[in-house]
């Protein structure tokens, strides 16, 4: 579905993977083939055309209607992510590449250091321990490090010391739990701990939060304020600005801003929307879904979707998505997934499902949903 819906003409691979591969009518150049060996190929630097408002990459993220969406990132929004910004350093740094590049914060660690002279550090492609990435952090002595909520939070608990390399420790994707920041700002004096939000339409990051003492005494950690070249506007039904204090939805504006959905022009004309405040021909704000606050100080606090949307482990998953593919399933009758939170505070979805009549055989069935293993829990009358 990528390859066809990419319109992707060039596939780079390895022999090993060609069997993987599904039918597709792009050229694929194999690079461990003698005929495609790079070191052949000419030194000098192509000519170009490319400008700012070229396409840079296609980041698929997760659709209500049960096909991911394809987010098109310029390389302004990039440049404007990692250059001529104060949110963190970049320069003289040690990054990871963590993130798979299917996710956009590998876009803050992979050209965060490559367009700044810093170090780039990339982890192994496979999935991890939490002693293997405090390994890696100590052995490269890794500086500035990204983490999603939920491994940051299982890294504070089982491998402190594995960050006392990392000077600017970005978190986020999803609420930062406040004792677990209470003890990084404790144990790592040294470190900064900076709590990141933005959505993939926004190019990684909108507002960043460098996490103070006094922050912890909240119930919630800030969003903080938006980073360099980023507009923020929380609006009421009727799109206008609300006061301190009252929640409002998050629109995002400026030179972060994503060209849009691919080949979903109705989709995107009902998110990125006419910037009503802006000089500038053709501006527009991205409709986040999100819901916030101003504080007294100005910065803002998340307070959470307008919408079925949800995030788990720092990922967005729309459930119409899961109920969608569910629903294919020819003994399904009806089904709704919902996301449930255990006492330790850990995020599952769960499933609840009617079946067709004479599928009750099936009833104590386990579905895999997600790593680890979700049980789906069945109903065999009605919702």
């Amino acid at each position: 579905m990528l390859l066809e819906a990419s319109d992707i003409e060039v596939v780079l691979t390895r022999q090993s993977l060609l069997s993987s591969l599904p039918p597709t009518q792009a050229r694929i150049l194999c690079l461990d083939q003698p005929e495609t060996d790079v070191r052949s190929m000419p030194q000098e630097n192509p000519v170009t055309a490319i400008t700012s408002q070229n396409l840079a990459y296609i980041m698929y993220t997760s659709g209500s209607t049960g096909v991911p969406k394809g987010v098109a990132v310029a390389h302004q929004n990039i440049v404007r992510l990692v250059k001529e910004t104060s949110y963190i350093q970049f320069a003289d740094e040690i990054f990871l590449q963590f993130a798979p590049v299917s996710f956009d914060a590998s876009t803050l660690e992979i050209w965060g250091s490559l367009l700044n002279g810093a170090r780039l550090v990339i982890f192994p492609a496979h999935l991890p321990s939490l002693l293997e990435l405090s390994t890696v952090l100590q052995r490269y002595q890794v500086s500035t490090l990204w983490l999603t909520a939920g491994l940051f939070h299982q890294m504070v608990d089982e491998q402190i010391t594995g960050l006392r390399s990392v000077r600017q420790l970005l978190a986020g994707g999803d609420v930062l739990s406040v004792p677990h920041v209470q003890r990084v700002l404790a144990e790592l004096p040294e470190c900064a701990l900076i709590n990141g939000y933005g959505p993939t339409e926004g190019t990684t990051f909108t507002c960043c939060h460098p996490i103070q003492y006094q922050d912890i005494a909240s119930e919630s950690i800030p969003i903080g304020r938006p980073i360099s070249n980023t507009q923020v506007y929380l609006l009421d039904q009727w799109h206008q600005p609300v006061p301190a204090g009252i929640a409002g939805e998050l629109y995002i504006g400026g030179d972060g801003l994503a060209r849009g959905y691919l080949h979903q022009a109705a989709l995107t004309a009902e998110r990125f929307v006419p910037h009503p405040w802006s000089e500038q021909p053709g501006a527009r704000l991205y409709k986040t879904g999100d819901l916030a606050r101003f504080k007294e100080d100005g910065t803002i606090e998340f307070l959470g979707r307008k919408d079925t949307q949800i995030k788990i482990r720092g990922f967005r998953v729309e459930l119409g998505e899961i109920e969608s593919v569910l629903a294919e399933f020819p003994l399904i009758q009806q089904c709704a997934v919902m996301i449930r939170t255990d006492l330790q505070g850990d995020k599952r979805l769960v499933a609840y499902i009617v079946w067709k009549s004479g599928a009750s055989a099936l009833s104590r069935m386990y579905v895999t949903l997600y790593r680890p293993v979700y049980p789906i829990i069945w109903f065999p009358r009605s919702l």
